[in-house]
């Protein structure tokens, strides 16, 4: 068996962890809340924490987002190491908590004509 390129799973808080090729990135509860009961864009945000000298410094960046497709079927999640897709469906019941992950697709570039 291959193993999944990503996986979408739920926070004790109510957001959505994104895990794609050993990066770990955010969605955080409003704005889950907002993609699925009214289909705004949601910010995928990462964390990251730094040491220096005794000195903890940390920052969160906006590396991507998620949105519904036009048809309004799936949750596309597009960061800046490429595109994943998650059926709707799916993404529903992670963010309720009904499943404790989803597996991410990965989404085939857009080809120009």
């Amino acid at each position: 068996m291959t193993p999944e390129p990503g996986t979408l799973a739920c926070t004790a808080a109510g957001g959505l962890i994104v895990h794609v090729e050993a990066e770990s990135c955010r969605i955080a509860p409003d704005d889950t809340r907002a993609l699925v009961f009214s289909g705004r864009p949601a910010p995928v945000v990462r964390e990251r924490v730094r040491r220096a000298n005794g000195t903890v410094t940390g920052e969160v960046t906006i590396e991507g987002h998620a949105a519904l497709n036009p048809a309004g079927r799936a949750v596309v999640i597009r960061t800046r190491e490429g595109a994943w897709i998650v059926p709707f469906a799916s993404f529903r019941r992670v963010a309720s908590g009904e499943a404790a992950s989803a597996p991410l697709l990965p989404l085939a570039p857009e080809v120009g004509l």
